[in-house]
């Protein structure tokens, strides 16, 4: 059809808008009973339940707020920890990746297989080299008692079980000189996170 001059100045008739369905059935946040929402947004079925939820929301908000002043106090309260604070955590979670690595082999001074609590002991002890605080060649399982409490480790012994268990030459780098090692927090808590990945590997591959 051939339009002329006044036809391509008319505008073009609007399209009539498609028919709007009826809005989809929802179930209620507090009664779970089905209804049809009058607005978009609408979650409860009535004035009754729309309150509870609005109580539930506004108690939700609340115990969110909550935890998050909580933690950052606690930030706040960590930031002020000495260097010792964060040192004394990542041994506790190398100690127990010790402990965990040598369950059954009994006590690297006496070779007992039945002490009653079990401590992850150092050979060459943290106040007689920093250097090897987390040094796994360093550290072993040892009876609490005798060995590590009564016989201030029962180093004697302890160097002949070290001896059988990693050698002449892993022994020979224990005794040597070791570099200084400066620590910081952030190392400090790579190790915790270290030591405590190494446990959880042990754990899944048991």
């Amino acid at each position: 059809m051939i339009r002329t001059a006044f036809a391509r100045k008319a505008p073009l008739p609007r399209q009539a808008a498609p028919a709007v369905g009826k809005p989809r059935m929802k179930s209620c946040k507090v009664c779970r009973a089905r209804f049809e929402p009058r607005m978009p947004l609408q979650v409860a079925c009535g004035l009754a339940c729309a309150a509870e939820h609005g109580k539930k929301v506004t108690a939700q908000q609340k115990a969110k707020k909550q935890r998050t002043e909580r933690q950052e106090t606690k930030s706040k309260l960590i930031a002020l920890e000495p260097l010792e604070y964060f040192l004394k955590k990542a041994e506790r979670a190398c100690n127990a990746y010790i402990r965990a690595r040598d369950a059954g082999q009994g006590c690297i001074s006496c070779g007992r297989h039945d002490a009653d609590v079990w401590n992850a002991g150092h050979f060459i002890s943290v106040g007689a080299n920093r250097t090897l605080r987390f040094d796994e060649d360093n550290i072993h399982l040892q009876c609490a008692r005798p060995c590590n409490k009564d016989k201030g480790g029962n180093i004697h012994e302890y160097r002949k079980g070290l001896l059988k268990k990693i050698g002449p030459e892993r022994l020979a780098r224990l005794d040597g000189w070791h570099e200084p090692v400066k620590m910081t927090r952030e190392k400090a808590e790579g190790i915790e996170r270290y030591y405590k990945d190494k446990i959880k590997q042990l754990k899944e591959a048991s």
